[in-house]
């Protein structure tokens, strides 16, 4: 299983005090993608910039076709790629753990309501999550805080040692911020549209 195996079955599992936005998720799993492709030689950082370096098939479905989207686009940022492979990507994900109907009905759940949750089937994926979640694995929880899931003990969690893997996840928190921005600026403009039309 992959990080972002791993951090979907967090996303199911671990209570938040928020709801987990899809699209967050979708941004967050894009990251962890990122991350194991580093890790395994694929790709490399080129200061923000993705390189491919060697391309091999990981046996994942999810993560191979991540690998195939490194350098269809020159001199790429990381931001530019979290964005563009993201989208609609925690819905597959979370069809891949047969987490119900893959969250298509769900823009987003809320840990607080489990019997509103679409749960993980893999018994075995579920016990790896879990048991590097518990270790405070610093990939995990870095990329779980970026969609409002945190660890119980995350303020002694270190940062990840690797350059490259820290620039990722700074990456991914950046990007969910600058979405949050961009859906409270679409529901100030909804509800300004809404309030135009209540005074014709």
């Amino acid at each position: 299983m992959t990080t972002a195996h791993d951090l979907t079955i967090v996303s199911l599992d671990i209570p938040s005090d928020y709801p987990v936005e899809r699209g967050d998720l979708s941004l967050a799993l894009a990251g962890a993608e990122l991350i194991d492709l580093l890790e395994a030689g694929t790709v490399a950082l080129d200061g923000p910039l993705l390189r491919q370096v060697s391309p091999s098939a990981s046996g994942d479905r999810l993560l191979d076709a991540a690998a195939s989207l490194v350098g269809q686009e020159p001199d790429e940022p990381v931001t530019d790629w979290l964005w563009r492979r993201g989208d609609g990507l925690a819905g597959q994900y979370l069809a891949a753990a047969g987490a119900d109907d893959g969250g298509s009905r769900r823009a987003l759940w809320s840990a607080r309501r489990g019997a509103d949750r679409p749960a993980p089937a893999d018994p075995s994926a579920r016990r790896r999550a879990g048991d590097r979640w518990a270790g405070g694995d610093p990939v995990l929880v870095g990329l779980a805080a970026a969609v409002g899931i945190r660890h119980e003990s995350a303020d002694e969690v270190a940062d990840p040692e690797d350059d490259a893997v820290a620039t990722v996840v700074a990456a991914v928190h950046d990007a969910v911020v600058e979405l949050a921005a961009t859906r409270q600026r679409r529901s100030i403009e909804g509800a300004a549209f809404d309030n135009i039309w209540r005074a014709i």
